[in-house]
């Protein structure tokens, strides 16, 4: 989990997308996060993690209903959530951190 620290610990936004990929629900994001991050270019990160992989982390971040979507700043956890939303929703939040 060092590695994941190092991915949050930094100045830009970063979107956390925890998926599975049987998921319906989370095959359907992907789509959805790569347009957001084409939109925020490079004043936010998107990454996925597959919690099947990531056991360990998805159980210390409490991690249950999928797709779980979380926000991270400077190491803080600024937002979360569970479901689908579309990418204005999701743009709209991340550039209320960048």
């Amino acid at each position: 989990m060092s590695k994941f620290g190092e991915l949050i610990d930094v100045e830009i936004p970063v979107l956390f997308e925890f998926f599975t990929e049987w998921s319906d629900e989370s095959e359907a994001m992907h789509d959805v996060l790569r347009d957001v991050a084409a939109a925020m270019g490079d004043k936010a990160r998107v990454i996925k993690i597959d919690v099947e992989k990531n056991q360990d982390l998805a159980e210390a971040l409490r991690i249950k209903g999928l797709p779980t979507l979380i926000i991270y700043k400077s190491g803080d956890m600024k937002w979360r959530q569970s479901g689908e939303l579309d990418a204005n929703t999701i743009i709209g939040r991340i550039q209320e951190y960048v």
